[in-house]
């Protein structure tokens, strides 16, 4: 089998050159003509890709080398342009700037090698004239098997301005494909960690993506730009169906009893980390499907698509919830998942919502399995900035003025809900809080790399991290909260397996 979806890879010889601009703009315009607009996110981030979903109608998607491995970008992508007519890629920092200590892992460059695709670099000539030639030589020059087929202007001066741009670029035979003006810019507010998410702008967001796309539309060739994504070859192999990665063998959950209630490890536990995996594998069959909710709305944005698309594979009646305002889990609630997201911008509300944070708390005292990343674990933590949470945790959080960010490896050091004890997973960190303790007496990963530390909380169910893992390198993680879930509805309901 193979993928043959045209596409395009939009990138930038540094941040702050407009991609995310450019990029959402083409997803619009193209979309406004009708086409079906597949989009694509390069790295972890979670909030670009909101704007993606709002601009084409379809969920945003990440391609991430590092957190997934190479041999699944491209399986992964086919799965997200499925039945498309176009896909655009947004790439991330400059083009060849990857995992900090991997070489090119994860780049724009990296990805765009595994996608077989054409290369659009969007260059701010805010300050450059004919220099410009040079700098978009050196980007096409670096790596032969990176192609990049054309340039993007933006922050463009004047009309005179751009003919010198274009003429330079025309010099060196590199395509102009569009020129966008210096003040042209469409106003996406940031906050301290970079844009403000669609889901918290609502109709502002609508109209954000709308004026992206009339600028794209007006400023870019896009008939040009169609031909080059329709010149990519065909992919290789299959796309990725979370029903397919689940058919295998997953490591079974831990008998109930014993969930979380080994000390762990401790501080000292990095020093020991070859930790041989639960060799035991199968799952129970025939189990009624547990309901598994999972945090939404403007606190808790941050999700990968494929975290739901796997729970449901998996067995699951997955069922998205607000905590901002609702007050009660959903109806037959058996599991809980809260990713990442804003909780410090929405404590007071978050705080407010009594209702909701004692049916947090009674669940997991229950021993169903909570499952909480970054903003999740903020929020099952006794306090955030001291206002009172959902008091799962005996930790406390507050905001710093330190940014935690990069790529990590690690490995469970704790048998768990979401991982057998010895799993190694890839994962990423993303924020501006600190939690005190960082750790429980059975923490939830081992972290190898960088550094050696031991962070996050194992408690009966609970598994509490700031690290965030997409679950399409780890499936089995869907698997076994799925497992559990079954579990804990056969002893509260008196079900048993048909």
């Amino acid at each position: 089998m193979s993928t043959s979806v045209p596409r395009l890879v939009i990138a930038a010889p540094s941040s702050g050159s407009g991609k995310t601009t450019v990029a959402t703009g083409l997803m619009a315009a193209f979309a406004g003509r009708g086409l079906a607009v597949s989009p694509h996110k390069v790295g972890p981030d979670y909030i670009d890709p909101g704007y993606h979903a709002l601009a084409t109608g379809r969920p945003g998607r990440n391609l991430d080398a590092f957190l997934c491995g190479e041999e699944l970008v491209a399986p992964l992508f086919a799965h997200g342009a499925r039945g498309c007519d176009l896909a655009v890629v947004e790439g991330v920092m400059g083009l060849f700037d990857g995992a900090s200590g991997y070489g090119e892992l994860a780049s724009t460059a990296h990805v765009a090698k595994l996608l077989r695709a054409p290369v659009v670099l969007v260059v701010d000539a805010s300050s450059q004239a004919r220099s410009v030639a040079a700098l978009v030589h050196g980007f096409a020059s670096f790596d032969p098997e990176v192609r990049v087929a054309g340039v993007i202007l933006n922050q463009v001066g004047s009309e005179r301005h751009e003919a010198i741009l274009r003429e330079a670029l025309d010099e060196a035979g590199v395509p102009v494909f569009g020129a966008l003006r210096r003040g042209a810019d469409v106003v996406t507010p940031s906050r301290h960690l970079g844009l403000v998410p669609v889901a918290e702008r609502g109709a502002e967001a609508v109209s954000a993506v709308a004026a992206m796309g009339e600028l794209v539309r007006g400023a870019c060739d896009l008939d040009a730009l169609y031909a080059l994504a329709r010149s990519a070859p065909s992919l290789p192999g299959a796309g990725w169906d979370a029903a397919e990665v689940l058919g295998g063998s997953f490591p079974e959950p831990a008998p109930s009893r014993n969930r979380g209630s080994a000390p762990g490890p401790g501080p000292q536990a990095p020093d020991g980390l070859d930790v041989a995996p639960d060799a035991r594998k199968g799952t129970p069959d025939g189990l009624n499907k547990p309901v598994v909710a999972v945090a939404g709305g403007a606190a808790f944005t941050f999700s990968y698509a494929e975290h739901s698309e796997l729970l449901a594979a998996a067995g699951a009646d997955v069922v998205p919830f607000d905590p901002l305002r609702d007050e009660q889990l959903p109806d037959g609630t058996r599991a809980l998942v809260i990713g990442g997201g804003f909780p410090e911008v929405y404590a007071s509300e978050l705080s407010a919502n009594e209702p909701l944070r004692k049916a947090v708390r009674e669940l997991a005292l229950a021993g169903a399995p909570v499952v909480a990343e970054c903003a999740g674990l903020l929020y099952l933590a006794r306090s955030l900035d001291g206002r009172p949470m959902c008091g799962v945790l005996d930790a406390d959080a507050r905001m710093s003025e330190r940014l935690t960010l990069g790529y990590r490896e690690a490995v469970a050091v704790s048998d768990n809900v979401l991982a057998a004890n010895g799993t190694r997973v890839r994962g990423h960190e993303f924020h501006r809080t600190v939690l005190e303790p960082g750790a429980g007496a059975a923490p939830a990963w081992g972290v190898t790399r960088p550094g050696r530390r031991v962070e996050g909380f194992v408690q009966g169910g609970v598994h509490a991290s700031y690290l965030h893992v997409h679950w399409a390198a780890v499936p089995s993680a869907a698997r076994r909260i799925v497992a559990h879930a079954s579990e804990v509805a056969q002893a509260i309901e008196g079900v048993t397996p048909s």
